[in-house]
């Protein structure tokens, strides 16, 4: 290591400063709800190689301490100088954007004729134009219906802005004030991130800096490797399902095997479903260290490590396999808008794993599904017509080994800030009725799951079109361990408690009219621990603070509530004689899948979708689904080899 001790933690702490002063930057002057009150944002301060080194830990999003943008880098035509800065929404070019609403850019930061770093950052337009408002939809089938896409391009020359790139950008999206305003803000962030970095030089020197960067990668890959050298080597199987591969689909299964072998981990995702004809695929281009991988990957070493310094260098220990066709690895076309939808599988896919790898010292399953609302429609207000962001809706953390899990807030989407009623009532035509925790939906557990969070509106607008993205998780709920129960599934309603009353399920899209109700229940996260261990005090508690029932306590923790207080009588009874839980409780619904669909039966499908082409895959998978379900008194295995054999011939 080139820098000293002392020295490396005075540069880690002006790195972060610098992160965090354009993360400020930016969130004090974007425009849109969705980036200056939610946060759906990140910074990045590059090495000349563009490896993160530093990020904000107080502002925007956390799944991208690791992103390399080396691979776009080298995309931008002509090379770069001074005053450059550049862009891409591209999923497909690079591997850096991970879907169209995310405008990526960077700036390079020259000293003396060289470049020494790169300033970078991102954030999420509420839209870029394409088939539906917001630009997000599980029904669209391809990158091209998901709005314009901008390859790898300098959005300045010189410090001299291209404005026939702009006037194309802004004709293709439906509200280019806002656009226009969040992308002026990011420029402000980059262009704050090359003063940081040349005050950096001056004061210590450009080698020093230099290489500071470079120590730092190594700093933080030290450190991840440290923690895995304290996890017991082996190989760590899990499985993990979304609710539906497409719009009324199957279901979308991801598996892992994590070996870990001293102080690095390989991460194979192989029998993970082919890529979908829906937008939930996630395009890492392969890449053995993406970041989108490897976003569970940093919680759980920031769990067992508090205060871990993350960068590029963090996901040097780990390598990724990732099948090319995949859900995880898709080929263009497919679309990718709803990649954070599998996300939220994939990262509870990792907690899942490494759960078997260090049980008492990692928690359940958070709810791992952030329904995120927005509302196109006319303001009868102000007669204009805009896209607002109402809510990102998130359940609950998993039950952890020392307290409860964190209510309303699971640990993998916390960083959504939720915007203040005042201010959604204020830029969008709706009324919120309701928005708090949903009793009785946290896991039971020793140590509970975090409760869920319910939000109920109603629209004011004559016709209003509501996007509300990553509908997941109604179905297959967020798992428990150690004898806690799963957080419960979450629900969509329409009208509720009306003649209309509707339950939508993962519906993502409709339309509203004025008076229409939603209510939309988060997930909620996963317990630890046997229920009928858990303090009746702190049952009490619970149930003092509207979060269990008077009947949920006795039903789900053996404890009964005489007025206000315990009646210990009749606890012991309801306690004495119970049985000890299983170690992993996955739910009801996911239980009576795999009783039908066996480990044998999906390898068994895999292996023969291996055979075909990736865009005949998906087909092929609901072909064999439908073909299961027909024949419920045969085992499955059998039936998939015969169909997919009549398939074949058929097709020649």
């Amino acid at each position: 290591m080139r820098t000293n001790p002392v020295m490396l933690q005075v540069l880690r702490n002006h790195a972060r400063a610098a992160a965090e002063s354009m993360a400020t930057t930016l969130y004090r002057t974007a425009h849109s709800t969705f980036v200056k009150e939610t946060e759906d944002f990140t910074i990045q301060l590059l090495d000349a190689n563009g490896k993160s080194c530093a990020v904000p830990i107080d502002l925007g999003a956390t799944w991208y301490p690791g992103l390399d943008y080396e691979g776009a880098l080298g995309l931008v035509p002509g090379g770069y100088e001074p005053g450059d800065i550049a862009m891409t929404n591209d999923p497909y070019s690079g591997n850096l954007a991970t879907h169209s609403p995310d405008i990526v850019m960077w700036k390079p930061v020259f000293h003396e004729g060289r470049i020494i770093a790169f300033a970078g950052g991102h954030i999420h337009n509420v839209d870029v134009g394409g088939a539906v408002p917001a630009s997000l939809s599980r029904t669209l089938t391809e990158v091209h219906q998901e709005g314009i896409r901008i390859p790898p391009s300098k959005l300045y020359r010189a410090g001299v802005l291209d404005e026939g790139l702009v006037r194309v950008m802004l004709a293709n999206v439906r509200v280019p004030d806002q656009n226009w305003g969040d992308l002026k803000a990011l420029v402000a962030a980059v262009n704050t991130g090359e003063r940081r970095v040349l005050d950096l030089v001056r004061r210590f020197g450009v080698e020093t800096v230099v290489d500071g960067l470079a120590d730092l990668l190594d700093y933080a890959e030290a450190q991840a490797r440290a923690v895995l050298a304290g996890i017991p080597d082996g190989e760590y199987d899990f499985t993990e399902y979304a609710d539906e591969d497409a719009a009324g689909g199957n279901p979308l299964r991801l598996c892992l095997k994590l070996t870990i072998r001293g102080d690095s981990a390989l991460m194979d995702f192989s029998g993970t479903d082919p890529q979908t004809l829906s937008s939930l695929n996630v395009p890492t281009g392969g890449h053995p260290r993406h970041s989108l991988l490897l976003v569970g990957a940093y919680y759980v070493l920031s769990a067992l490590h508090p205060g871990i310094t993350l960068n590029f260098g963090t996901t040097r220990a780990f390598t990724c396999h990732v099948p090319e066709g995949s859900v995880l690895n898709p080929r263009f076309p497919a679309a990718v808008g709803m990649r954070s939808l599998t996300c939220g599988r994939l990262r509870s896919l990792i907690y899942g794993a490494f759960v078997q790898a260090a049980p008492e010292r990692l928690p359940a399953a958070p709810a791992g599904a952030t329904c995120i609302v927005n509302m196109a429609a006319e303001d009868p207000r102000t007669g204009r017509r805009s896209i607002s962001a109402i809510q990102p809706i998130v359940g609950g953390g998993g039950g952890m080994p020392h307290r409860d899990g964190t209510d309303g807030a699971g640990a993998d989407a916390a960083y959504l800030k939720n915007s203040p009623v005042e201010i959604t009532e204020a830029e969008a035509p709706v009324r919120i009725l309701r928005y708090g925790l949903m009793p009785d939906t946290g896991g039971p557990g020793a140590h509970r799951g975090g409760m869920a969070q319910v939000m109920e509106f109603r629209t004011t607008a004559p016709d209003a079109f509501v996007t509300a993205r990553n509908r997941d998780r109604s179905l297959f709920q967020p798992w428990g361990v150690g004898g806690g129960q799963p957080g419960s599934a979450g629900s969509f309603t329409l009208n509720p408690g009306t003649e209309r009353e509707q339950e939508l399920g993962n519906t993502d899209a409709l339309r509203l009219t004025a008076g229409d109700t939603l209510r939309i229940v988060s997930p909620a996260g996963g317990g630890q621990g046997d229920p009928f261990t858990r303090d009746p005090a702190a049952v009490l508690r619970d149930v003092r603070a509207g979060l269990v029932t008077v009947e949920g306590a006795r039903r789900d923790y053996g404890v009964a509530i005489l007025g206000d207080a315990v009646d210990e009588a009749a606890t012991a009874a309801l306690r004495e004689g119970a049985t000890t839980p299983p170690a992993f409780t996955p739910g009801r619904f996911r239980t009576e899948h795999e009783t039908r669909w066996t480990a044998a039966a999906y390898v068994a499908m895999h292996e023969l979708l291996a055979t075909l082409p990736p865009s005949w895959r998906a087909p092929m998978k609901g072909t064999l689904f439908a073909a299961v379900r027909a024949a419920p008194e045969q085992p499955a295995e059998e039936v998939i080899r015969r169909t997919f054999a009549t398939q074949t011939a058929q097709q020649g």
